[in-house]
């Protein structure tokens, strides 16, 4: 007998009523797939909803009673670099009371710019020359707070009266500034009405409504 004829002829025939179960079994077992993978996407995707909340709680605690005041991108051009959301008690006129500012990036970005293009318009907006020893220590202090930056990072700044500022980088507290002078002239990048980000100010102020 030739090889494999013995198998050929042994084998069972398949009928339609076996072709429809064998459908419906494949029908059903991408569905349970197509399920899992839903499921999966779903579970993704609460996870990282808490793990941002996570991450930018710590900022918000230091702020009684917070909830978000204004919202919004920071673009230049087209070019989006960041979303902004404001965090307090009360929207901050007079910088009477604290209150968190937190930075979700959509770019890369190192830590040595983000500290060049801060000290840039620190000294822009300032009324008046600052002294080269400020300008060297304010350098300094920034440098401490920020880093590098990925797209979804968050850099979290706390301004708190009186005293100076507070500083996390993803929920990490990277550093604490007591000086009220460099707190005023930080926060004032975004909430000065000359900055460079009036739409921005305006959506975190809730002025755009």
């Amino acid at each position: 007998m030739f090889p494999g004829t013995r198998s050929a002829l042994a084998a069972p025939r398949i009928t339609t009523m076996d072709g429809a179960i064998f459908a419906a079994r494949t029908a059903a077992v991408q569905r349970a797939g197509t399920l899992r993978l839903l499921f999966a996407r779903a579970a993704f995707a609460a996870m990282i909803a808490c793990i941002t909340a996570a991450a930018s709680a710590g900022c918000r605690e230091d702020v009684p009673q917070a909830h978000l005041i204004g919202q919004g991108p920071f673009c230049i051009f087209g070019f989006c670099l960041y979303d902004a959301q404001l965090w307090a008690a009360h929207p901050p006129q007079a910088f009477d009371e604290p209150f968190a500012l937190l930075l979700t990036y959509r770019r890369t970005i190192t830590a040595q710019r983000l500290v060049d293009a801060g000290m840039g318009e620190i000294e822009r907006l300032a009324p008046s020359p600052l002294p080269a020893a400020t300008l060297v220590g304010w350098r300094k202090e920034m440098a401490r707070a920020f880093k590098d930056v990925a797209p979804g990072d968050e850099l979290c700044g706390v301004f708190l009266p009186g005293r100076g500022a507070r500083f996390y980088a993803n929920g990490l507290l990277t550093t604490e500034v007591d000086d009220p002078s460099f707190a005023l002239a930080f926060f004032r990048i975004w909430l000065d009405p000359d900055t460079r980000a009036a739409r921005l100010r305006k959506n975190l102020l809730g002025l755009s409504q």
